[in-house]
C-alpha cells in the first residue's frame, strides 16, 4: 500500500525536480570543470597533439573518466537499499553525503585526488537521481507520468547546465575549485525538501529478507534487453559528454566564455527535446521514443567531434536536443518495467549497464584519439558498435498507459 502524500503532486514533483537540479548540478561538475583541471595538474605546449592542447593524455583523462564512471557501479547497492529502507531516508542520506564529498573535491592537490574523491561521491549522487526518478513515476498517474518524469529530467538538465555556466563565469587558476565548493548551495535543497516527501514504499519487516539487489527470474530477460540498451547509450554518453568540454577548451580553444553561452542556448534546446520526447513516449510508445532518442545521440555526438568549431556547436546544441529527446522514454521504460517491490533494485542493475558502457567507450575513444590524432575516428569507434542492440527493444512488452503496481 502507498502512502498517500498530504502535498499535491504538482509541489511533489516541483521538489524532485530540484533535487534532481541538485544532483545533477554534482554529478556535473567534474566534466564541466576538466580543462581546467587538466590544465592545472599537466602540462601544456604548443605542440598539436591531443595531449600537448589538452595538458594530459587522452588515455590519462579516459582512465580518470573511467574511474569516475566506474564508480557509479557503487550505486546499484545503495538504489536497492530503498527497495528495503524506503524512498525518502536512501534519498535524503545520498543527496547530503554526494554533494558534501564534492564540494570536498575542491581541496584536492593533484589530479588522481580530484578522481579520487569525485569517484566517492558518483555513487551517492546517481542513485539520488535514479532514485528521483523512482518516486516521480510512483506518485503520479498513468496519464500525467511522462510529463512529471519530464520535468525532473529538465530538473537534471538544468543542474548540470548551471555547473558548466558557473565554471565560465568563475574564471582563474583555481575556478575549478571555487566550482566545486558551489556545491554547498544545492546541497541546501536536499536538505530542506527531501524530508518533505512522503515515503512511497511501506516496508514490510520480514524475517529473511529477499537478497540485496536481487531480480526474481521470470523478469530477469526483461531486464537484460532494458541492461543492453542502457549500455549502448552509456557508451556514447561517456566520451560525448566527458571529453566535451576539455575538447572545446584545450584542443579546440574555445573560450570558456563562449562555451558557456553555448551551454545556455542549448537549454532552450535541451527544453524542445523534452517536449518532443515527452510527446513522442505517449503517442509513439516508449520502446520507440527511446530507440529514436538513442540514434540521434550517437548522430550528434559524432558532428560534435567531427574536427572543427562550427561542428562542435552544433553537435553540441543537437545533441542537447537528443538527450532531452531521449530522456523521458528512458525515465518511462525503466521504471514501468517492473514491479514496486524491486523497481528501485533494477533501476540500480539499468545504472550498472549504463557505466559499463560509458567505461567501454572511454577505453576505446581515448586510445583511439591519441592514435590517430582524431577525434572523428575516436567517436565513431566508441560510438557505433554497441548500437545494434537497440533492435531488442522491440521484444520488450510496450509499457505506455500502464498502472504500476
Amino acid at each position: 500500500m502507498t502512502t498517500v502524500p498530504t502535498v499535491s503532486t504538482r509541489t511533489v514533483i516541483v521538489t524532485l525536480g530540484l533535487v534532481a537540479l541538485a544532483a545533477g548540478y554534482g554529478q556535473f561538475g567534474a566534466t564541466s570543470a576538466l580543462g581546467d583541471v587538466a590544465h592545472a595538474f599537466g602540462t601544456v605546449t604548443n605542440q598539436s597533439t591531443f595531449t600537448a592542447r589538452a595538458g594530459l593524455s587522452g588515455s590519462t583523462l579516459a582512465i580518470g573518466l573511467g574511474i569516475l564512471r566506474a564508480a557509479s557501479l557503487a550505486a546499484l547497492p545503495i538504489a536497492a537499499l530503498a527497495d528495503r529502507v524506503g524512498r525518502r531516508r536512501v534519498l535524503y542520506v545520498c543527496g547530503v553525503v554526494g554533494l558534501c564529498v564534492t564540494a570536498s573535491a575542491s581541496l584536492s592537490p593533484g589530479f588522481w585526488w580530484f578522481v579520487a574523491l569525485f569517484a566517492l561521491a558518483r555513487p551517492a549522487l546517481t542513485a539520488a537521481s535514479a532514485l528521483a526518478t523512482v518516486v516521480t513515476a510512483e506518485l503520479t498517474t498513468a496519464r500525467t507520468r511522462v510529463t512529471a518524469l519530464t520535468f525532473v529530467a529538465a530538473g537534471a538538465g538544468v543542474g548540470a547546465g548551471l555547473s558548466a555556466i558557473v565554471h565560465g563565469i568563475v574564471r582563474g587558476p583555481n575556478g575549478f575549485r571555487v566550482l566545486f565548493a558551489t556545491a554547498l548551495v544545492p546541497l541546501a535543497l536536499v536538505v530542506v525538501l527531501v524530508p518533505r516527501l512522503k515515503e512511497t514504499l511501506v516496508v514490510h519487516h520480514e524475517a529473511h529478507p529477499p537478497r540485496l539487489g536481487a531480480i526474481p527470474p521470470e523478469i530477469r530477460g526483461r531486464l537484460a534487453i532494458v541492461m543492453g540498451a542502457s549500455a549502448a547509450v552509456g557508451a556514447v554518453s561517456g566520451p560525448a559528454n566527458g571529453f566535451a568540454f576539455v575538447y572545446a577548451e584545450n584542443v579546440l580553444k574555445i573560450t570558456p566564455a563562449f562555451v558557456s553561452a553555448v551551454v545556455a542556448c542549448s537549454a532552450f534546446t535541451g527544453l524542445a527535446g523534452l517536449l518532443v520526447g515527452r510527446r513522442l513516449a505517449d503517442r509513439l510508445g516508449r520502446r520507440g521514443a527511446y530507440a529514436i532518442g538513442a540514434l540521434a545521440s550517437a548522430a550528434t555526438g559524432m558532428i560534435a567531434y567531427a574536427g572543427g568549431r562550427p561542428e562542435f556547436v552544433v553537435g553540441y546544441m543537437v545533441g542537447v536536443f537528443a538527450g532531452g529527446l531521449f530522456a523521458p522514454a528512458a525515465a518511462a521504460l525503466v521504471t514501468e518495467s517492473f514491479p514496486k517491490a524491486i523497481r528501485a533494485s533494477a533501476s540500480g542493475w539499468v545504472i550498472v549497464a549504463a557505466v559499463l558502457g560509458a567505461v567501454a567507450g572511454l577505453a576505446v575513444f581515448g586510445p583511439v584519439a591519441d592514435a590517430t590524432g582524431s577525434t572523428a575516428w575516436a567517436s565513431a569507434a566508441a560510438f557505433l558498435p554497441g548500437l545494434p542492440v537497440l533492435y531488442f527493444l522491440r521484444r520488450l512488452p510496450e509499457t505506455m498507459g500502464v498502472t504500476l503496481s
